[in-house]
């Protein structure tokens, strides 16, 4: 990542604190978003971005983030509704140039994808990456 993007992350659980750390280290311009004041614990002292404590589904939460400058928003929150509503409204309503949600329920993968929402869901990476070592291992047994 060369250029500086202004991102937007919705959920400071976990992940989202990872992500807004990493792209804070790497020079980005970063906005985290939660409902819930704790969650910006995981944020570091050297994070240099903004936290807003706000629903992310309110348009005026939203505005206040500056979306409209976004260059990203990430939908990360643990709940796959919320992330859903987040990235149609900032990909419908304030045409944000890349939306990506996580996503649980895998079922839902196609839905998104009819929406034109990039997702990428931790049950089927998780499911993908088990399949994967147990087949290397059978391979591995076979071989022997």
């Amino acid at each position: 990542m060369s250029a500086s993007l202004f991102v937007l992350i919705v959920g400071s659980g976990r992940l989202g604190s990872y992500l807004a750390n990493g792209l804070s280290r790497a020079g980005h311009g970063v906005v985290a978003i939660d409902s819930d004041e704790s969650a910006f614990q995981d944020l570091t002292a050297e994070f240099s971005g903004f936290r807003i404590e706000g629903d992310a589904t309110e348009i005026a939460v939203l505005r206040q983030a500056r979306i409209e400058r976004a260059d990203l928003v990430l939908a990360t929150t643990r709940d796959d509704g919320v992330n859903m509503m987040v990235a149609q409204i900032a990909s419908k309503v304030f045409s944000v140039p890349r939306v990506i949600a996580r996503l649980f329920d895998p079922k839902r993968e196609v839905v998104y994808g009819r929406l034109g929402i990039e997702t990428i869901c931790p049950t089927t990476l998780a499911a993908e990456l088990f399949l994967d070592s147990i087949a290397d291992h059978l391979a591995k047994r076979t071989a022997s």
